[in-house]
């Protein structure tokens, strides 16, 4: 029988059922055979609700125990997980769940708010035993894919603003958990922290899936607070993934405490991903932990990593490292018209995805006969075979580790009655890209900035929400009305200098 993604779980379970698997700030704290009893626990109430094999099964999720519980409990009994995360807004998450249409909806209720929120809105019902305390809907009916080899769905929404469900196979994830573990040299001895989200493939495949398949402690953290990670650093994580914003401040925060290095740690990984390293911070960061600092690519039709540094303490290399073992990557210079060998970067190999979920024309752009995958990002490969990644030609905002997509937040804003048309980019601050959104309006007719803010904040995540707006009568177009992006800047750099 082909391997399964969960045969990870099981295999631990069968050699080490008492060791610690999974714990979570809600206190929950499971060895490997707890965590099999919540997920056989779990997949007796989503057969109890009518889900069969081939079925989406939805969880709505921040970072805990149960949450992996849930998506584990599905893959076990032959559906498709589809990890979404719950600080969403409600027409976010319905967009999802209307064209996945799963059989049953979970709720990690226990430690999300917002989670609770949402089950409440969808008339969910409660639900408890060995997972804890959780809520369950069964929004459409049992309607099974004939896809056997489909493990995940994770919604990415793309440059039409549309989303778009990545279809994961148990081999990719089988694949990339064991790489991602191998990679950082992952033991049973390992504590991982856990706060990049479940949701994302990061946070399933790199962390997750890794981390279980190593046999390793995993606690998970729902929302990143400096002051939790620092006290779990000097508690005895030895492993860390984050975006650039959170090793910021998290050095901030034990710069308040009256440290410039972080004190009492066992830490021996720390890596930083979703955005590009500067070397100067990543020679401050790696002064702070006492371990090198390293750096990969990857997107969600790559099962995560596409690449990964192995770099030593202080290498001055700022690239995204080498290709994985078993890998492949391309850069195709007729994107860019050649010169200086920067071009679209092509993926191939076991980590590609299956495709879109019901969007072959998606697909068929994405995949080419040859299986490489491209990837719509910009970059260049060094002679040492490392991987520059220069732009992004899809315009991806990587905002606190997650996806924002321009087009979304920009249809979000034009459904505003006083706004004309707006462009939403991204610029870099500090470690992070800060969302700006510029607005095209009417002279006499101007709309305030807050009442843009409150109309944003009805229809989009905290995360995708703009830093900046910048209100104008006009903006920086071509010929034909198309707003000029790369213009946007310059045209209103005294505005955004202003405060």
């Amino acid at each position: 029988m082909t391997a399964r993604w969960h045969d990870y779980l099981a295999a631990q379970i069968a050699v080490r059922p008492q060791a610690r698997a999974v714990s979570d700030a809600g206190g929950a704290d499971w060895t490997y055979a707890q965590l099999e009893a919540a997920c056989d626990a779990l997949s007796a109430e989503l057969r109890d609700a009518g889900v069969q094999a081939g079925d989406r099964v939805a969880v709505l999720l921040e970072n805990s125990a149960a949450g992996v519980a849930g998506l584990f409990a599905a893959s076990r009994m032959g559906a498709i997980a589809l990890p979404v995360n719950a600080r969403q807004t409600a027409g976010e998450i319905e967009r999802i769940l209307g064209h996945a249409q799963p059989a049953a909806v979970l709720f990690t209720s226990s430690i999300s708010p917002d989670a609770t929120a949402h089950a409440d809105r969808m008339g969910a019902r409660s639900i408890s035993g060995a997972f804890g305390a959780m809520h369950i809907a069964t929004p459409y009916p049992s309607t099974p894919d004939d896809l056997p080899d489909v493990a995940v769905l994770l919604y990415t929404t793309g440059t039409t603003g549309m989303p778009k469900g990545v279809m994961l196979t148990h081999g990719n994830l089988l694949f990339g958990g064991r790489t991602s573990a191998s990679q950082r040299q992952m033991t049973e001895d390992d504590r991982i922290y856990g706060v990049l989200p479940v949701s994302h493939v990061f946070g399933l495949t790199s962390i997750t899936t890794a981390g279980l398949c190593a046999g390793a402690h995993i606690h998970f953290e729902p929302r990143f607070s400096p002051s939790r990670l620092y006290q779990a650093l000097k508690g005895g994580i030895t492993l860390f993934s984050g975006v650039p914003q959170m090793h910021a401040m998290l050095m901030q925060y034990a710069k308040e405490q009256g440290h410039q290095e972080l004190p009492n740690s066992r830490l021996r990984y720390v890596s930083s991903g979703a955005a590009p390293l500067d070397p100067a911070w990543k020679r401050k960061a790696e002064a702070f932990y006492g371990v090198p600092l390293q750096n990969g690519y990857g997107m969600t039709e790559t099962t995560a990593g596409a690449t990964l540094t192995q770099s030593t303490l202080g290498d001055p290399d700022t690239s995204c490292g080498p290709a994985l073992p078993g890998t492949e990557l391309a850069i195709d210079e007729s994107v860019t018209g050649g010169g200086e060998g920067v071009g679209e970067v092509l993926a191939r190999g076991p980590h590609i995805m299956k495709g879109y979920y019901e969007n072959p024309e998606a697909t068929s752009a994405a995949l080419s006969p040859e299986g490489w995958l491209r990837t719509g990002d910009l970059g260049r490969i060094d002679e040492q075979g490392r991987l520059h990644i220069v732009g992004r030609s899809k315009e991806l905002i990587i905002h606190g580790g997650f996806n924002v997509y321009p087009p979304e937040v920009e249809a979000a804003l034009n459904d505003h009655p006083q706004v004309i048309q707006c462009a939403v980019i991204g610029r870099r601050q500090g470690g992070d890209e800060e969302v700006l959104a510029f607005v095209q309006a009417a002279p006499d007719d101007l709309p305030e900035v807050e009442d843009l803010r409150a109309f944003a904040a009805q229809r989009l995540a905290g995360y995708k929400r703009p830093a900046r707006i910048i209100v104008a009568t006009t903006l920086p177009a071509a010929p034909t009305g198309k707003i000029l992006k790369n213009k946007l800047l310059d045209a209103f750099a005294d505005q955004l200098d202003a405060d």
